[in-house]
């Protein structure tokens, strides 16, 4: 009924292109010239006007009953949630998941590098050595001290005290900020702690003087002078002792290998008198170190000196005869000291630790634990010592020639820096080795001896080093020896509590 079928297909030719292309015509058109001109103008007067809504009384009577509080249902909830919370915080306080970690905000120093080399073209003329550093209270500038260690005519030869500015905009690293012309060689320098333009100065002659920088015309305005009291020998050490019932006011300290370690006081005409006084003699070395033909009154030279921050009363000092000694300012027995002087000497000593193999140069109390020092010295080795016992906790070998300076880091517990005779200065991380250094810095060109370095106390991740060619370079510490671990001072506690062998 039905079947496929293919009906054939048809065709229709389009022409609706060929005619759309016929019809197109081309045409263009343009307007007359526009003329255009430019013109300025400006008000002559002006006038400021403000606006502001009145407070309105019942806008604030809304918001105060928006803002009640339902202190009984607060209370409720704090209630519920106590034990909650207390478990926690209890959990997280013995959690290790955040062992030393430390938010750092300051920019991160992963290398030591040198930041400034500085000296004074007319000190290494005359070949002298740079003989102390210190820092200001502002932490800005640095003082250093010319003189002569090795050798030299050390009464009439002319010195140095120069100062750099390290903040001041166009530092000549070449041209000091201030010189003072001193007649003798000045063998150490310490500004005060809080007035920035004292420096204290302590000279080969026995004297001690003291500059205020901001004057131009005499910057001395206290001295010993050559008296019965004056050192007979170098004053190798100066430090500012601060008077707790005077605020800002201190007094001035001296050390010298005479075995005088002597206590000034100012006065209105310019002088320093002496106020208080102590010598080591040979009565307060054990006698099995004594020499056989040394009487009990013999004098001992003092090298260095540094008191303890826990106790202002207890101090350390170095000996020429390689001993360190506990010393304190309470002692009333008297030495046996056969100078005269305007006050009674007393003997200082309280115990003595097991000395070095020759001179001892340096010594640091710890900032960080009241019964730690170090000690350095001509065999070329630290010790740490406790004051409770005599004999080191450790002894470290770094130099095959002289040590001549150590100090403790004033924010790294576990870190401090050593000055060596071959012109190296090495940085300790006791957290990390205590037998040899993290890093050591080659300070000195030709093997010259490094003799003092300081660290900065409000900068510190500067440490400033003076060397025998009459430089004083300015370290810039990377963040390792700047920043404290979260367990650092346990450690250091440990170390402090060992037994030595």
């Amino acid at each position: 009924m039905f079947a496929d079928g293919t009906a054939p297909g048809a065709a229709v030719q389009s022409l609706w292109r060929s005619a759309r292309s016929a019809g197109c015509e081309a045409k263009s058109c343009q307007t007359a010239k526009i003329s255009t001109a430019e013109a300025a103008s400006q008000s002559h007067t002006s006038r400021d006007a403000g606006v502001q809504a009145d407070r309105s009384e019942d806008a604030a009577q809304d918001f105060q009953q928006e803002a009640h509080v339902d202190y009984a249902g607060l209370l409720s909830f704090l209630q519920r949630a106590e034990d909650t919370v207390i478990k926690e915080l209890n959990k997280n306080w013995r959690s290790r998941a955040f062992d030393g970690f430390e938010v750092n905000w300051a920019d991160q120093n992963e290398t030591v590098l040198c930041l400034h080399t500085l000296s004074y073209a007319e000190a290494r003329d005359q070949n002298l050595q740079v003989t102390s550093v210190s820092w200001n209270t502002t932490g800005s500038v640095v003082a250093c001290s010319y003189g002569r260690l090795d050798d030299g005519d050390w009464s009439t030869e002319k010195s140095y005290i120069c100062t750099w500015n390290l903040d001041r905009r166009g530092l000549n690293a070449q041209r000091p900020d201030l010189v003072v012309d001193v007649p003798s060689s000045v063998m150490c320098v310490a500004f005060h702690p809080s007035r920035p333009s004292l420096i204290a100065g302590g000279l080969f002659s026995g004297e001690l003087v003291v500059w205020d920088t901001s004057r131009t015309e005499d910057p001395v305005i206290w001295r010993t002078g050559m008296t019965d009291d004056t050192h007979t020998d170098p004053v190798y050490q100066v430090n500012w002792l601060p008077e707790a019932k005077h605020g800002t006011h201190c007094r001035l300290l001296s050390v010298s290998t005479d075995g005088k370690i002597l206590v000034w006081r100012e006065e209105r005409d310019g002088r320093l008198a002496l106020a208080e006084g102590f010598a080591v003699v040979a009565q307060q070395i054990p006698r099995s170190a004594r020499l056989k033909f040394a009487r009990g009154d013999t004098a001992v030279g003092v090298t260095s000196l540094s008191f303890s921050l826990f106790d202002p009363r207890v101090f350390v000092v170095g000996l020429e005869s390689g001993f360190s000694l506990r010393c304190s300012t309470a002692a009333e027995a008297l030495a046996l000291h056969r100078l005269g002087g305007s006050v009674p000497l007393r003997a200082p000593a309280e115990l003595a630790f097991s000395p070095h193999g020759g001179p001892v140069y340096s010594v640091s109390c710890s900032p960080f634990h009241r019964n730690l020092f170090l000690s350095c010295g001509t065999d070329g080795q630290v010790h740490l010592h406790s004051m409770l016992q005599t004999q080191p906790l450790i002894s470290l070998q770094l130099s095959k020639k002289y040590l001549f300076c150590v100090r403790w880091s004033p924010v790294r517990p576990l870190v401090f820096a050593a000055a060596s005779g071959e012109g190296d200065v090495h940085l300790f991380d006791l957290e990390k080795s205590s037998q040899k250094p993290v890093v050591s810095l080659k300070q000195a060109a030709g093997g010259r001896p490094v003799y003092c370095l300081e660290f900065n106390a409000k900068q510190p991740g500067l440490l400033a080093a003076g060397d025998g060619t009459g430089t004083v370079r300015v370290w810039r510490l990377s963040s390792d020896f700047t920043e404290q671990g979260p367990r650092e001072q346990s450690r250091l506690e440990q170390l402090a509590n060992e037994i030595a062998d």
